[in-house]
């Protein structure tokens, strides 16, 4: 890569702002455009000082950690996204991390293409076909039940987060609000409080109930439901509030308008996957098999 496209990489963000990057952070790479951004931080470009090749750095900005469980997810984010990551090919790889007083900054792969709420945002309303949908829907069973062989819970799977790269192999994106459920000691730890997005959480986790890796195989289930309803949620509200009562009450309905063309083994599975009792809904393994 021309060294001239590097300078042009640094000249496109702030002097104040690329002064306040960590040390070896700036050594190591060349920070570019940025191409994303949250609600703790943006996401940018960079390409390696040594080999040229670019990837996605993602900076999370320590002052906007509102509360206890914002700055817990920060503090484990780079632990837990390594562990996730390793010899799992449906998961974002992390290639480096820095830290310095103001913020946190992930090296990650680079995916430029579009993410799945993308793709399904350009069908206008129109479904998924079963077969295309079933291939989305089994990687990303593998992607979190890679996940939680090692004992992690994205506890965020949502079309966003579900990327592709040049091939069209998805990744899992994302581990920010990712925790271990498996302890030192090897006993399974349960978690309580409400993290994730509205649309996707399980019943468990908004009725304030301890909850374990299921909640994930639920978000799966309604990736599942929105690709087959040309993206209609299974659990509807105007609001949060209300999006929360009808995920509580779980009634799940496959409205024939929508769902004719569904066979009846994927209307099946979404049952078992969108199930309120959690020693009945099946894990990412059953659904896999």
């Amino acid at each position: 890569m021309p060294s001239g496209h590097g300078i042009e990489l640094q000249k496109r963000i702030p002097r104040t702002e690329r002064s306040a990057m960590s040390e070896g952070l700036v050594r190591d790479y060349e920070i570019g455009v940025e191409i994303g951004r949250g609600r703790f931080g943006v996401v940018r470009r960079c390409m390696s000082a040594v080999t040229g090749e670019e990837f996605a750095l993602k900076s999370i900005e320590k002052r906007l950690l509102s509360d206890d469980v914002d700055r817990e997810c920060a503090e484990r984010e780079v632990k837990i996204h390594y562990l996730a990551a390793a010899g799992n090919p449906h998961a974002v790889q992390i290639h480096a991390a820095y830290e310095d007083d103001k913020w946190v900054h992930l090296v990650l792969e680079l995916l430029d293409g579009p993410d799945l709420c993308d793709r399904i945002a350009a069908r206008q309303g129109t479904p998924f076909a079963e077969p295309e949908a079933a291939a989305v829907v089994a990687a990303l069973a593998e992607a979190v039940a890679a996940c939680h062989r090692k004992g992690v819970v994205h506890r965020d799977v949502k079309p966003d987060n579900v990327l592709f790269d040049a091939r069209g192999l998805l990744k899992l994106a994302d581990f920010g609000s990712a925790e271990c459920f498996v302890g030192a000691d090897g006993g399974r730890v349960p978690m309580r409080g409400i993290v994730g997005t509205p649309w996707y959480v399980a019943p468990e986790v908004v009725t304030g109930r301890d909850y374990g890796e299921k909640v994930d195989v639920w978000s799966v289930g309604v990736v599942m439901y929105m690709m087959l309803a040309g993206g209609l949620p299974p659990f509807y509200g105007e609001t949060a509030v209300e999006i929360f009562d009808a995920v509580a009450r779980a009634n799940l309905r496959f409205p024939p308008r929508v769902f004719r063309s569904v066979s009846p083994a994927a209307k099946d599975l979404m049952r078992r996957i969108l199930c309120k009792d959690v020693s009945r809904r099946f894990s990412a393994e059953q659904v896999l098999s």
